[in-house]
């Protein structure tokens, strides 16, 4: 994994970036950078493990539906001015590969937001876009599946099938090449590993 990189390849996308040592680092600069605010916040091991929901909640109002469970929260969150989610991948040379299985957070990513933030650890970072397909499929989607009481293919082999199953969890893959159009996205990486 060469961070340098990657940090090079998503400015030439035109993302902002910022580098930290630690998690610790990166939760108090975005609770510095994100104040009297309304705040979504997509699935993510990686915000959980960072503790953002709670360190945000101080200044913010945060919508966060594996905090509080319901439709209103997934509703609020993807209305929210400020979106935090991370990556299920992504590419040394800047591509953010993300796979949703009921689709808010990938909505969350793309359209209406004023701020979008991906905080990503240094174990999602790939050499190419094969390589981060591959992680995103048989590393963070597999493991995100244990979650669910759904019982798909991965669950016995801990290997993605591509399955038909009704009980799939990963029904869209979203390939973010650049920030959208006039929406600011800043690109948050940790020399740590978080999330899966």
């Amino acid at each position: 994994m060469d961070m340098e990189k990657t940090i090079r390849q998503l400015k030439l996308r035109g993302f902002a970036v910022q580098h930290f040592a630690t998690g610790a680092e990166a939760a108090d600069y975005l609770c510095g950078q994100i104040r009297d605010t309304t705040v979504g916040i997509g699935g993510s091991k990686t915000a959980e493990q960072l503790g953002l929901f709670e360190k945000l909640s101080e200044h913010n109002t945060v919508y966060w539906h594996w905090k509080t469970p319901g439709w209103e929260t997934l509703e609020n969150a993807n209305h929210a001015a400020v979106y935090i989610t991370s990556a299920n991948a992504m590419t040394e040379d800047g591509q953010i590969l993300n796979i949703d299985g009921r689709g808010n957070r990938l909505a969350g990513q793309v359209f209406g937001r004023k701020k979008v933030y991906y905080v990503v650890g240094s174990n999602k970072i790939c050499p190419d876009f094969d390589s981060a397909l591959d992680r995103a499929h048989n590393t963070a989607a597999v493991t995100n599946c244990k979650r669910f009481p759904n019982k798909p293919p991965c669950q016995i082999d801990e290997k993605c099938h591509d399955c038909r199953s009704a009980d799939r969890i990963c029904r869209a893959l979203l390939v973010t090449w650049m920030p959208m159009m006039d929406m600011e996205t800043e690109v948050i990486l940790i020399d740590e590993a978080y999330g899966y």
